[in-house]
């Protein structure tokens, strides 16, 4: 199963057009980086004032971090990204905030078919329990 990671981070909102023009497209040689470290289904979301939402999946988010952290071309991109960000201390990709998954609808539904009962009979009335 893959790991979901979702992160916070500020851009600075006199920088916000700037980002989004950064982002419109990502540089060919960036997308193929984040690619070979296994992030996959990778979004960004923008909300007020700047606040920055990041989501994407992995198999194994240490060795992504690893793989991006050595990369030259993510060091590169990073360093032209820092000025964006509001308090943060280190590469955006490495220092922003980790959220907390509270809820999944896949991972609950899987859940509730798991320990349902097998026989979907078990439980309806019969004619000696029927009022």
């Amino acid at each position: 199963m893959p790991t979901r990671v979702c992160f916070e981070l500020r851009v600075r909102p006199e920088m916000i057009d700037a980002y989004v023009a950064r982002h419109t497209p990502v540089r060919a040689d960036m997308l193929a980086e984040i690619a070979a470290a296994g992030r996959r289904n990778y979004s960004l979301f923008l909300g007020e004032g700047g606040r920055l939402v990041g989501y994407y999946e992995t198999d194994d988010d240490a060795a992504a971090q690893a793989y991006l952290a050595a990369s030259p071309i993510a060091a590169a991109w990073e360093a032209e990204m820092a000025p964006f960000f509001l308090d943060l201390d280190g590469r955006p990709d490495q220092a922003a905030t980790a959220l907390t998954e509270v809820f999944h609808l896949a991972d609950q539904l899987a859940d509730v078919v798991d320990t349902a009962s097998p026989d979907p009979m078990a439980s309806a009335p019969t004619e000696s329990t029927r009022p």
